[in-house]
């Protein structure tokens, strides 16, 4: 007799391992790859070999690109992201939202055209920049043990409009 919990369980296990077959992988791969070469280096910053993940699945597609750097104690992670998790992020982003308290605050601005939301926590020279590069896309740059100023400045060094270029259409 046929356990049908069990079949289920099996049938659906199986169903990311379909979707990873050999075409389906390689496109996977090209497309976190073409966003690796706008994770430059940083004059200063030591920076890890770039990486990324894409995922392709029907009714969700969803890539990111990653690259972390170091200068003694002060870190940065800088992250292209697109699909659901982008969209998500990119709502508060559109929302407008200023908000200041004695150890933080939060304001949204248009700088060079694209809405951009900055974060910074006093405390540890903490925050983030978050740039809306289109309805599902998002670049995003966390950093600890930064001036805000300097962040900023440093997030301004990723070509922004190139990235936006590169998103699928």
């Amino acid at each position: 007799m046929i356990d049908r919990r069990r079949a289920i369980r099996l049938a659906l296990a199986a169903l990311p391992a379909a979707s990873l077959l050999p075409s389906s992988a390689a496109r996977a791969q090209q497309a976190f790859q073409r966003f690796l070469p706008f994770l430059v280096d940083l004059p200063g910053w030591s920076g890890s070999k770039a990486d990324g993940m894409a995922m392709d699945m029907p009714g969700v597609s969803m890539v990111t690109a990653t690259r972390e750097y170091k200068r003694g104690d002060a870190t940065l992670n800088v992250q292209l992201i697109t699909g659901p998790a982008a969209q998500g992020t990119l709502g508060a982003i559109q929302s407008g939202i200023k908000l200041e308290t004695g150890d933080m605050h939060m304001s949204t601005a248009t700088v060079d055209g694209l809405t951009v939301a900055r974060t910074f926590i006093v405390h540890d020279k903490s925050g983030t920049v978050l740039v809306a590069l289109g309805a599902n896309a998002l670049f995003n740059l966390a950093f600890k043990g930064v001036a805000e100023d300097e962040a900023f400045a440093l997030a301004r060094r990723f070509d922004w409009k190139a990235i936006q270029a590169a998103l699928p259409k």
